[in-house]
């Protein structure tokens, strides 16, 4: 009776599965991490959201040059007696804005006053869009002129 060699093969028997059982314990732990990466909608919606930011602030970015880019190129276009004159209307409309302002100054009550500052405020802010419309009126003016002419 040789008793031993099976007890060496049960021992070995019960490694084995004692083995397969941690690998396979490894393997589920791994397999409810993923699936708990899939549930988490509220996480892959934050990613989801920020990459769609990421997009927008760098097609923002892009349409923004784009649009200096073509401004640049419709300032180079305009011929030179053209611009002498919009800045000459320009530095009328200054001359006669400061005009105006000193006079204002003089005749108009405290309260009318500050609400005409803050305007002025929010004019000097939005300068830009304020030129562009200047010019722009310029130009119709101009070509109206040139038809009845």
């Amino acid at each position: 009776m040789t008793q031993p060699p099976h007890d060496e093969t049960a021992t070995s028997e019960r490694e084995e599965l004692r083995e397969q059982v941690d690998h396979t314990r490894d393997k589920l732990g791994l397999t409810i991490e993923a699936l708990a990466g899939k549930a988490d909608v509220k996480a892959d919606a934050l990613g989801r959201a920020s990459e769609v930011r990421e997009k927008a602030a760098a097609k923002a970015g892009e349409l923004k040059e784009k649009a200096a880019d073509l401004a640049h190129q419709a300032h180079d276009r305009l011929p030179d007696p053209l611009k002498d004159t919009a800045a000459r209307a320009a530095e009328q409309a200054r001359t006669k804005t400061a005009a105006a302002g000193q006079l204002w100054q003089e005749k108009a009550p405290g309260p009318l006053r500050q609400k005409t500052a803050h305007g002025a405020r929010s004019a000097q802010d939005n300068r830009k869009v304020l030129l562009a419309t200047a010019g722009a009126t310029a130009l119709v003016w101009l070509a109206c002129r040139r038809r009845k002419g």
